[in-house]
């Protein structure tokens, strides 16, 4: 139903890509993130061929390349430094989207950007941390301490297995312990 209202926990890139998504649909989200602002962090991240359409799908694609690296091979060596495999990537191996290497802070700072700009800064809350959601026939509430509930038609997750609110749905997941040397 186009009518819908669509809120989204969780403002990182695969949230507000997916706010832009319904976006194109005409299907009205809002994206609620926990941080109270939207830094640059990260490392270097690699885009593959299908990623790369779907964010040109939503407009971003060209931007993306422009902002990263546009991948031309993949080459593997030994400890050597003897290479023991090559592989073109991306259109030079004859996909039709370009493989890209980008910041994942440049990546999420464009798409946060052409979120606020397609649906409004309105629609994107930060410093909106959710701590639990109850639901019924008539839709989700998703509650923030502190602040006032928000009802939606369909809420959508777009979180960590660790934050507080997915404990909510898997009280039993526990994080993996990192291996030590």
């Amino acid at each position: 139903e186009i009518g819908m209202k669509v809120a989204i926990v969780g403002g990182g890139i695969c949230g507000l890509s997916l706010a832009l998504n319904l976006h194109q649909r005409g299907i009205e989200a809002r994206v609620y993130e926990r941080a109270p602002e939207i830094k640059p962090l990260g490392v270097g991240i690699t885009l593959l061929p299908h990623a790369m359409r779907e964010f040109s799908g939503l407009g971003l694609g060209e931007q993306l390349r422009a902002a990263g690296i546009e991948n031309r091979e993949s080459c593997f060596y030994n400890r050597f430094d003897q290479l023991i495999d090559s592989e073109d990537r991306g259109k030079f191996a004859g996909y039709q989207f370009p493989e890209v290497g980008i910041h994942r802070g440049k990546l999420h700072l464009i798409v946060y950007e052409a979120a606020r700009a397609k649906l409004g800064a309105e629609a994107i809350l930060l410093d909106h941390d959710a701590t639990s959601v109850t639901h019924d026939e008539s839709g989700a509430t998703v509650h923030f301490p502190q602040r006032h509930s928000v009802q939606a038609d369909v809420l959508i997750p777009c979180i960590r297995l660790s934050s507080p609110l997915a404990k909510q749905f898997y009280p039993q997941y526990q994080a993996p312990i990192a291996a030590s040397n």
